[in-house]
């Protein structure tokens, strides 16, 4: 019967909840007659028959309106059972209203008496089914996944209320707060973290469940370190603004983010810095569907432009970032900023001259680029061609355009390059500080920074990837070395940077602490829950292999060329002061450049980029592919 009930309509279940309540009511009515009166046959006339009548019609009319019908009985919470108690004192007083206007000879007591009655016989029921629901929900309890949820607070509380009829079982919860130790929260006992170990053993945890709330990136990462060694499954529930704004459920677990593992908090932003070069003004980024350019865009409709122009060469990647940012836009009534998405190389300086021109820009952010560096050593002439002359003619159109800013998205790889990629970077910056030096009309600025978590070629992705089909975990070199930086943050920090310029400057994001990849990798497979596969421990799960130094890598990177670095008004950039090329002479430089690369000459290009004030120097044999094809042979070019 009660399976039959449970597995019916909706509907049904309000009618059947309907008619319960409305039997309810008088029998309520009925006992509380007979214990006042103390008998099982109180005297009932027509008055009182009416009088209980009224009461229970317009009791049903109340709980209708109270919605308390819409109350699911499995998830029924404290706020639906104080919708019972109100409905219940309700009928009571209508009770006593209805006993005055009908002129009933019933005792002024039994009003109470039947409101207590009633609430037992409403609301006892209702708890009781709720009971045999989870019951019957958990038949299958052995098979569910047994998780413990990390923070005892109301975040914690409501991921195991959602997981209630999940796939998981919570067998505990483990807080920092010694004053919750030892006691329990929706019946489930609350420990201490040095508990974990033995926890693991006797519930045989397979997961840990971060319910943090708002906590810094720097408690998460030390929580994450604590649980690390237990090679436990980490997870963690959507951050809170997602959860308020709708965006995702409580419930919907996700990994652990690798800006948890570094535990960099952020810097509040500067807003005047964010502003200065953005409010109100047409704003142009080149390469705006990259992992930075994008982010660019997403944070630059937030300060109010005029207009924002997004200039791609890769179709899909410019309609993808279009549809988002027009979708953000409409959902935050900035739908009267403009939106144009243009299609172009940035090496083809007559359409970014008509561009800026024709929309007027006033800031320009150049995030377009090649940056993969095993990919630009196998392409080094279409390499040279995007990062260097690509930068070239647009900062000659932003000058053509009278552009106000200009911002150059710059790498830690720059700094004594070690590849061609790095190499081409550091000539973009010699290109803009020498056009600094020629001109006063658009002021050039120069962002650099080390890796961006995400980023395409990143290797978190490749770790993640790698993991999920079972390993092994590739490492180039076991001493290899990385700075790590969120996107958002970086975009930010370019942002406020590109406004501090007076020309010709080089900033410096303050990358925090380096990671070495081979414990990152580490970090990762232990928060799989999974062991390392080495010779200590031949039976683990996750094998790491190292492949060896790519053409033209480095153990570690740099961000400064010297020493001469001060700081600036935000605590996280840094102004560097480092030798330049007049533009004469960089001018120069480019035109011999630019014929080597005319003439596909690539072991002469090698030799003037070894020869440039760049810094760079390779033991690499020349790596371009049509090169090595077409001549049989890679030269080997060393300085």
């Amino acid at each position: 019967m009660l399976p039959s009930l449970f597995e019916s309509s909706r509907a049904t279940k309000r009618l059947f909840s309907l008619c319960f309540d409305t039997l309810a009511i008088l029998c309520a009515f009925y006992f509380a007659s007979c214990m006042r009166l103390g008998t099982l046959t109180p005297p009932l006339g027509f008055n009182e028959l009416l009088m209980i009548s009224n009461t229970a019609a317009l009791s049903i009319i109340i709980f209708i309106r109270m919605g308390m019908y819409r109350a699911i009985l499995r998830y029924m919470s404290t706020q639906a059972m104080i919708t019972v108690v109100i409905c219940v004192c309700a009928s009571g007083l209508i009770l006593t209203a209805a006993s005055f206007f009908t002129h009933s000879l019933t005792p002024r007591s039994v009003p109470f008496i039947y409101t207590l009655l009633l609430l037992i016989f409403i609301g006892t029921p209702r708890l009781l089914v709720r009971s045999i629901v989870l019951m019957l929900d958990n038949q299958t309890y052995e098979d569910k996944e047994t998780v413990v949820i990390y923070g005892a607070g109301h975040t914690g509380h409501q991921l195991a209320l959602a997981l209630n009829s999940s796939n998981y079982r919570v067998v505990a919860f483990i807080d920092d707060n010694r004053r919750l130790h030892g006691t329990t929260i929706a019946g489930i006992r609350i420990y201490s973290p040095s508990k974990i170990s033995s926890l693991k053993i006797e519930k045989k945890i397979s997961k840990v469940l971060l319910a943090l709330g708002n906590a810094s990136h720097s408690r998460r990462a030390s929580i994450i370190k604590l649980l690390e060694p237990f090679a436990i499954s980490v997870q963690t529930v959507p951050a809170v603004a997602d959860i308020l704004s709708g965006k995702t459920r409580i419930e919907q677990i996700r990994d652990v983010e690798i800006e948890d593992l570094l535990g960099r908090d952020t810097v509040q932003a500067n807003p005047a810095l964010l502003h200065a070069c953005i409010t109100n003004k047409v704003v142009m980024i080149t390469g705006a569907g990259g992992s930075i350019g994008s982010e660019l865009c997403r944070q630059i409709i937030q300060q109010r432009p005029k207009a924002v122009i997004l200039f791609e060469l890769n179709e899909y990647n410019l309609y993808a970032i279009e549809k988002e940012l027009q979708i953000e836009l409409s959902k935050n009534g900035n739908s009267h900023i403009e939106l144009f998405s243009l299609l172009g190389s940035v090496q083809n300086q007559e359409r970014l001259t008509s561009i800026m021109i024709t929309f007027g820009v006033q800031t320009v952010y150049h995030a377009a680029a090649y940056k993969h560096v095993p990919l630009v050593e196998n392409n080094i002439v279409e390499g040279v061609k995007n990062n260097v002359f690509g930068t070239l003619s647009c900062a000659e159109a932003a000058i053509k355009a009278n552009v106000e800013s200009f911002v150059l998205i710059s790498t830690d790889k720059a700094v004594r390059p070690t590849n061609i990629m790095g190499a081409s970077k550091r000539m973009a910056e010699l290109v803009l500080q020498g056009l600094a030096q020629r001109q006063n009309k658009t002021r050039f600025t120069m962002v650099r920074f080390g890796n961006v978590l995400g980023s395409s070629g990143s290797v978190v992705p490749l770790f993640r990837q790698q993991i999920k089909e079972g390993g092994p975990i590739t490492v180039t070199h076991p001493e290899i070395i990385r700075y790590f930086m969120t996107i958002p943050e970086a975009a930010e920090l370019v942002i406020q940077a590109g406004s501090m310029g007076k020309g010709g400057d080089v900033f410096v994001l303050d990358m925090g602490e380096p990671v070495k990849i081979v414990d990152l990798a580490k970090r990762m497979i232990h928060l799989s829950g999974l062991e390392i596969k080495d010779e200590i421990h031949p039976d683990g799960d996750m094998e790491i292999q190292y492949t060896g130094l790519r053409p033209g890598e480095k153990l570690f990177e740099e961000l400064l060329i010297g020493d001469n670095v001060t700081g600036t008004e935000h605590s996280r950039i840094l102004c560097a002061e480092e030798f330049c090329l007049n533009w004469p002479d960089t001018d120069l430089l480019i035109a011999e450049i630019k014929r080597a690369c005319d003439s596909y000459k690539c072991d002469l290009l090698k030799e003037l980029l070894l020869a440039a004030p760049t810094g760079y120097s390779s033991t690499e044999q020349l790596g371009d592919a049509v090169w090595v094809k077409k001549n049989g042979t890679n030269k080997l070019c060393l300085v």
